[in-house]
């Protein structure tokens, strides 16, 4: 394992509301693991998270979640960590919401935080979808046909032309309201649903983009998780084979595989290089099929969610090397671990319920040790009280969701009834003696 500065803490800091989001509780697990000390902003002291042996000290994600408000906390935060002002800490951001502030509140956290070099405006150009087309036309990188309609007719027309179905995603997809049944990537196959889709735009609270669908398939969506150094190395930096995803087809990785694809990796690093990008990243790429293009469909400027798949044998992550990096420790390279496979426990039983049919190959060469070569998202055996945690909210969130499913169909049942019974024929009266047929 390389040598990590213990004394300097991290704090872990994510807005966006989603209890179930892994990818912080890895973080916490490979950092605490490595001897240091772990805070984490997460969206409730009753996260799943908050119950790791790991974690050292939990905040709650201030109500409104602005750059301003956000500052404070990570002001107060820094005052009682261990060290005091002439200690800074390193600060990891989860989600896209959070590296974009973070970047815009760096002149009042210097002193008190280490971060990337990164700007508002650097970090805007890949994680607003809109911006990234543009970003991807400008370096002639492959990227689905992609069209900002400006009306719902101009949506339908848009979404003819591309050819149904299509993805349909909206450009800043953290300012989604939670609990508006708004999902940040779907997949729409009627022009009655594009329409409905646009009209929510307000709700959103930004642009609807319409792109072209590329056929999923085996072995044909691969991602990429590096960081790049302060001076714009990126000795850390791997792809990875999502072989199940939940939503089916258009979400995030539920089973994924450490595999090598030197096309994905050389189109990552020069895109990294051309941005002149600092800090941690996680690019999304599918093959089309028809043209042999891999098409880049996502940058998120942080750690991806399933980081930990690339754990190498000595324990280095993208999480880890941000560490080192910031507190002036070299980078060592990755050992590659191809084989190595990640699985979100959760996200992956709702993939086989969706898909039970589909079965992957295993990749070529690799080990039968499954044991060494596995890693789960939620269950560890050294910290096993967040899965247990994640389990109870789980099962209550599905229970939730089932109860609210079943009073819409009973209330849309009673909202039909009457006009069904108006329009239904009254029943034909049988003579005297006879049977009506059925």
């Amino acid at each position: 394992m390389p040598s990590f500065d213990s004394r300097v803490p991290a704090v872990l800091v994510r807005l966006d509301p989603n209890p179930f989001h892994h990818g912080t509780l890895g973080a916490a697990r490979s950092l605490g693991r490595a001897g240091i000390p772990v805070h984490a902003v997460v969206e409730s002291l009753s996260s799943p998270v908050v119950r790791s042996r790991y974690l050292l000290g939990a905040h709650a994600r201030p109500a409104e979640p602005s750059p301003a408000e956000l500052t404070r906390l990570l002001l107060r935060i820094a005052d009682r960590l261990p060290g005091g002002p002439d200690q800074p800490a390193v600060l990891v951001p989860l989600d896209d919401i959070t590296a974009l502030s973070l970047a815009e509140c760096r002149p009042e956290l210097a002193g008190r935080y280490l971060l990337p070099e990164q700007s508002p405006e650097q970090l805007a150009r890949v994680a607003d979808k809109a911006q990234l087309a543009e970003t991807c036309r400008a370096l002639s990188l492959p990227h689905p046909r992609t069209e900002l309609p400006t009306s719902a007719d101009e949506a339908a027309a848009m979404a003819w032309s591309l050819g149904l179905p299509v993805i349909a995603k909206w450009s800043r997809p953290w300012l989604l309201p939670p609990g508006g049944g708004l999902r940040s990537t779907t997949i729409v196959g009627s022009l009655a649903e594009v329409r409905e889709l646009y009209a929510r735009t307000p709700q959103a609270g930004s642009r609807l983009l319409l792109q072209e669908l590329l056929p999923a398939g085996r072995d044909l969506d691969w991602f990429f998780h590096g960081y790049v150094d302060s001076a714009g190395g990126c000795a850390t930096g791997a792809t990875g084979r999502k072989e199940r995803s939940w939503p089916d087809g258009a979400g995030l990785t539920a089973v994924g595989r450490w595999s090598a694809n030197p096309a994905v990796d050389t189109m990552a690093r020069e895109l990294l290089a051309a941005l002149g990008y600092r800090g941690v990243c996680d690019l999304d790429f599918r093959l089309d099929r028809a043209t042999g293009a891999y098409h880049l469909l996502d940058f998120n400027p942080r750690p991806g969610a399933q980081f930990r798949l690339f754990a190498d044998r000595d324990g280095l992550d993208v999480v880890r090397a941000m560490h080192l990096d910031l507190t002036g420790r070299q980078v060592p390279a990755h050992t590659p671990a191809f084989g190595r496979r990640f699985v979100v426990e959760n996200y992956a039983a709702l993939s086989v319920l969706a898909s039970p049919r589909r079965r992957y190959a295993a990749e070529p060469g690799a080990s039968r040790r499954r044991g060494e070569r596995t890693e789960t998202a939620w269950f560890a055996g050294d910290d096993l009280a967040p899965a247990f945690a994640m389990l109870r909210a789980w099962l209550s969130h599905t229970l939730r969701k089932g109860l609210l499913s079943l009073r819409r169909s009973l209330r849309a049942g009673r909202t039909r009834r009457p006009a069904d019974e108006l329009s239904s024929p009254p029943p034909s009266r049988a003579r005297s003696g006879q049977m009506t047929q059925h």
